[in-house]
């Protein structure tokens, strides 16, 4: 067993003893961490069968060390409550030397973005890579296209048709090491054309404003309300950053004349759509959304990711770009492939295989289970908290009572939950008033803590 042991599953990090035993060093580093603070008190524990399996223990060295903590004091066990940290004071033993202040790290992930990591494929990515190798020709090892290796190219040709309604040549795809790396692409060759402004709908990332920013591109936000993001307001705008399928944050489809519209004024006026479908292919309790770029491949670049697929240290993403766009934006790539072929030979023989499609499939049943699970637990112990967004991604927002967007972050962090307000995503200069909200992503925990999660995000929301 490897000296750094794995997390709980809630983002703690256990260092045993190198002796004394597999027990012992269990023990010790679970009473350590109860010590120090860092695991707060309620704080749910995996169940002995899942830490085991996540170890590589037995399960009984598991379950002895548990109960060798709950006689001490420092955890309690109920039937049905599941083994918790100890509601007591913790006092650091005498003598101990003060440690350096180290930032706290919650108990538990919630802040949206990122996909259950614990379920990345491995068993099949490893399959997909070994074949991909193999039938790779050396020159495949080269430097390469600045578009990216034309396998993975036309494997995504031919997905984004199918599942996603795009229209795409391989010649006009390229590839980049994640989505910031293709806006901040797109954002030189904008200005290289002159455009000075982009509109940016009302919530979103700040690191995709400052991105464009740095790029001396100004960002001005655009109204939203329950149809979406409304393009009336583009004005004298000569390109626009949209989530159409899914809004990120608030999780609401572009209303169909808002596409419409959308599309209406980039042919009027010249203008570029750049269309971020970050999360397209989950979706529970509605029909799919086609990607906006199917309505007109001359104004709209569809961006694409493997980061909520699959997983974001792929560094894998992609531009389908208008064919009078693709050469300038491949020059500003550079005049080598930055992204490593082995991992884009790979992706290229998992979407061949069928092997993305059975991962998307069963990670949209996951996910669902999970939302479903939050939507319960709200009904039940939070009734005051509505959740909306629901219908698709891996998030949602949670409309709360008004004034107490703060307070709830505040018993959220007491709690080991991290989570992020609305407030964070709107924009400086939007007039959009933002109501008081959490955004809660449940893709992150792994499956085993997920259950912990929602008692800590529960405990934590207005009654």
């Amino acid at each position: 067993m490897a000296e750094n042991w794995a997390t709980l599953g809630i983002d703690l990090h256990l260092e045993p003893a190198r002796s004394g035993g597999l027990r012992r060093g269990l023990t010790d580093a679970l009473r350590d961490a109860v010590r120090t603070g860092r695991l707060a008190p309620g704080t749910r524990l995996p169940s002995s069968r899942t830490l085991a399996a996540d170890l590589g223990i037995a399960r009984n060295t598991v379950a002895d060390a548990y109960a060798d903590l709950v006689a001490e004091g420092w955890l309690t066990a109920r039937q049905g409550s599941g083994t918790r940290v100890a509601d007591r004071a913790v006092v650091p033993p005498a003598g101990t030397a003060p440690r350096r202040h180290e930032p706290h790290r919650p108990a538990y992930n919630l802040v949206p973005g990122t996909p259950d990591l614990a379920s990345f494929p491995r068993a099949e990515w490893l399959k997909a890579a070994r074949r991909a190798l193999t039938a790779a020709p050396s020159h495949a090892l080269d430097y390469g296209d600045p578009r990216g290796r034309p396998e993975l190219r036309t494997a995504l040709a031919a997905y984004l048709s199918r599942a996603r309604g795009v229209r795409a040549d391989p010649d006009a795809i390229v590839v980049c090491a994640g989505f910031s790396h293709g806006l901040r692409i797109l954002a030189r060759v904008l200005r290289a054309r002159g455009v000075r402004t982009v509109a940016v709908e009302a919530y979103g990332l700040d690191i995709h404003w400052r991105l464009l920013a740095d790029t001396g591109l100004a960002t001005r936000p655009l109204p939203y309300d329950e149809l979406g993001t409304d393009p009336h307001g583009l004005g004298s705008a000569e390109a626009v950053l949209l989530t159409p399928a899914h809004q990120f944050p608030m999780g609401v489809a572009l209303h169909r004349d808002r596409r419409a519209a959308v599309v209406d004024w980039a042919r009027r006026t010249g203008g570029l759509v750049l269309e971020d479908d970050y999360d397209g292919e989950f979706r529970y309790d509605r029909q799919p959304v086609g990607a906006l770029q199917g309505l007109d491949p001359d104004h709209v670049v569809h961006l694409g990711t493997a980061s909520k697929s699959l997983a974001p240290g792929l560094r894998l993403a992609w531009m389908v770009l208008p064919s009078a766009l693709a050469a300038e934006v491949t020059a500003a790539k550079g005049e080598v492939d930055t992204c490593g072929v082995m991992d884009q030979l790979t992706l290229a023989e998992f979407l061949t295989s069928g092997a993305y499609d059975r991962h998307v499939r069963s990670s949209r049943l996951r996910y669902r289970r999970r939302r479903d699970a939050l939507v319960a637990e709200l009904a039940a112990r939070a009734p005051a908290v509505r959740a909306t967004g629901i219908a698709a991604g891996l998030h949602v927002v949670l409309r709360l009572p008004p004034g107490t967007e703060q307070a709830t972050l505040r018993a959220a962090a007491w709690h080991g939950v991290a989570v992020h307000g609305l407030s964070r995503y709107r924009h400086p200069e939007s007039a959009t008033e933002a109501p008081d909200a959490l955004v809660v992503g449940y893709g992150t925990p792994p499956d085993h803590a997920w259950s912990g999660a929602l008692d800590a995000l529960c405990a934590a929301l207005p009654e």
